[in-house]
């Protein structure tokens, strides 16, 4: 199965923070472009600003913000580990020209009766093993491109806390969008909706990733 396969991927990917430190190192070393890959996988801009005129992921002119009218937004490599339970976000540019997307997209989770929780931000995570870049890379999306991000909540309670009704849907908006699509939270690999059980403290550990090429992520 697809998900067995990604989960041995990601049973593969040791100690991400400190592989992420390592990444951040040789890209302090190295040219700028460092930072950020295209969906495509060529040379993107780097940074949460868009390139200057005459610039862009791929040499070209840079592109407008993504509007979520013209993405398709669903869940994919959904599953769990390490306990937490989720999978990537994906934005696929279902319009005819190039957009371009960079930082953390707005996502609030709602449950069946209609609870909602906006998802913090994160900084890592233990799905998907990623680790916030600096700067943070925009990506292009070229007609029929996707961009990712990572959508993350413990699935385990902590100390004696009971984890509550579980997100089955999610309102998301692009970075910079006013407007949103609602998806379902349901995680086919997990076999789950998406947990709503909270940390130590008491608080929602539900976390979106930054806007990441596929390339940013196991797959």
């Amino acid at each position: 199965m697809r998900f067995l396969a990604v989960h041995d991927r990601f049973r593969r990917v040791a100690a991400p923070a400190a592989r992420a430190a390592a990444t951040t190192v040789a890209c302090a070393m190295a040219l700028a472009g460092c930072g950020s890959v295209s969906a495509t996988g060529g040379a993107a801009g780097t940074g949460s600003s868009p390139a200057p005129a005459g610039t862009g992921a791929t040499g070209g002119a840079a592109s407008a913000a993504c509007a979520a009218s013209q993405l398709k937004v669903g869940l994919t490599h959904t599953g769990a580990l390490g306990g937490q339970a989720g999978g990537y976000l994906r934005f696929t540019n279902q319009g005819t020209t190039a957009c371009q997307m960079d930082g953390w997209p707005v996502v609030v989770a709602l449950t069946a009766s209609g609870q909602a929780t906006a998802l913090k931000h994160a900084q890592s995570t233990m799905y998907g093993a990623w680790h916030v870049p600096s700067p943070l890379p925009w990506v292009r999306l070229a007609p029929g491109d996707s961009a990712y991000a990572v959508v993350a909540a413990d699935d385990q309670p902590a100390g004696t806390a009971a984890c509550s009704a579980r997100y089955v849907r999610l309102r998301v908006g692009p970075p910079g969008s006013a407007a949103d699509v609602v998806v379902s939270a349901w995680l086919p690999g997990a076999g789950s909706y998406l947990p709503a059980c909270p940390s130590a403290a008491g608080a929602p550990t539900g976390e979106i990733s930054a806007i990441t090429p596929l390339s940013g992520l196991p797959h």
